[in-house]
């Protein structure tokens, strides 16, 4: 009875879990209709709620400002409006902090989150997956006269909070597995092992190599 017990609880946390989680995404995107005057909201001209129409119109605006905003007259109407949010002393400091961010995570061409490594964290004998962000700024460098990196090292298993480091390169290890595998594993604590890839230096190598270090 046990063993059929836990094999059902195995069938249905998963996706129970992942039901949760999508529903939570689709809830908080049909907030975007709260925009909408009352008269026009899709309750109020049906006569009842439809889940995930705010979802979906969320994803179509998304991807029509994308399309808009490939042509000149899109990218003109994009600088009209960052020229006048740069107006304002606030909002022009959280904006463009945003927006720097979200260039460099989503752009694919910077180094942000495209190199998983093994650092000494919370202490010299012990090893913590994390995430290289980039290059640390001139002034840090300058202050500490070593080579470092940034690093993001989360927590598990919600890999949404963490810690930024700034850590001595030549005591990080890079790790030859992908970001998603990083992140599966972190959220699983561990329990879900990423798969060694058979062309490189595996993650367990890795691992085997920093323990005897």
């Amino acid at each position: 009875m046990k063993k059929y017990f836990i094999t059902g609880l195995l069938i249905w946390i998963p996706l129970a879990i992942t039901v949760w989680v999508l529903a939570l995404i689709v809830n908080a995107m049909d907030q975007s209709l709260l925009l909408l005057p009352m008269s026009i909201r899709p309750e109020t001209l049906l006569g009842f709620y439809i889940p995930g129409i705010g979802a979906l119109a969320t994803l179509l605006v998304v991807f029509l400002t994308g399309l808009i905003t490939t042509n000149i007259i899109g990218q003109r109407l994009v600088r009209f409006w960052e020229g006048i949010l740069s107006r304002i002393p606030v909002v022009k400091s959280i904006y463009y902090s945003v927006k720097q961010i979200s260039d460099t995570v989503f752009s694919g061409t910077g180094e942000a989150f495209r190199k998983v490594l093994l650092v000494h964290y919370p202490h010299p004998q012990a090893w913590s997956v994390a995430f290289q962000t980039g290059a640390p700024a001139k002034e840090v460098l300058n202050a500490s006269g070593e080579e470092l990196v940034s690093v993001f090292i989360p927590t598990a298993p919600s890999p949404v909070n963490g810690f930024f480091f700034f850590v001595k390169k030549q005591d990080t290890i890079e790790l030859d597995i992908s970001v998603d595998d990083a992140l599966r594993y972190i959220v699983s604590m561990g329990v879900v092992a990423p798969a060694p890839s058979p062309a490189n230096v595996s993650a367990g190598a890795l691992l085997g190599r920093a323990q005897n270090e």
